[in-house]
């Protein structure tokens, strides 16, 4: 079987929409895009962005490709089960707070993108910016 992954062209235009749209609302973000086959395809950082966010964005796309749903999702998945959600949240790269979407091209999943650096809600449209950029299904 061939995973389809998205390639670094489209990962660069998306990376470059997202912190676009952070810096258009005045906040410094990070953009990374997990392909969909776990790799790091493409990682672009604001000037002024918190270090933290660098890995964070880089949690949030490995989790949305990792389970294939918006990280908020996950904790939703796993919130009613206290083992599981204990047992999920010390696994490393797992995130289940916003800003990481998975990547839908034509009906079909080729990685995910995460966005660190503002609040909640503007990792979450940074995010969609850069799915909208390369015609991605929005989130």
């Amino acid at each position: 079987m061939t995973i389809r992954t998205i390639g670094h062209g489209l990962a660069a235009q998306a990376v470059s929409a997202a912190v676009a749209k952070g810096e258009e609302a005045g906040y410094p973000v990070v953009a990374a895009i997990i392909g969909g086959g776990g790799e790091l395809a493409a990682l672009l950082r604001a000037s002024g962005t918190p270090f933290p966010s660098s890995q964070i964005a880089q949690d949030k796309a490995y989790t949305a490709a990792s389970f294939r749903v918006a990280t908020p999702d996950v904790y939703k998945m796993v919130s009613g089960n206290p083992a599981l959600s204990d047992g999920i949240t010390v696994q490393p790269g797992i995130v289940m707070f916003g800003g990481g979407l998975p990547i839908v091209i034509d009906g079909e999943f080729v990685g995910a993108i995460g966005v660190s650096g503002g609040s909640e809600e503007l990792d979450i449209a940074c995010a969609n910016a850069g799915l909208s950029a390369i015609g991605a299904e929005q989130q």
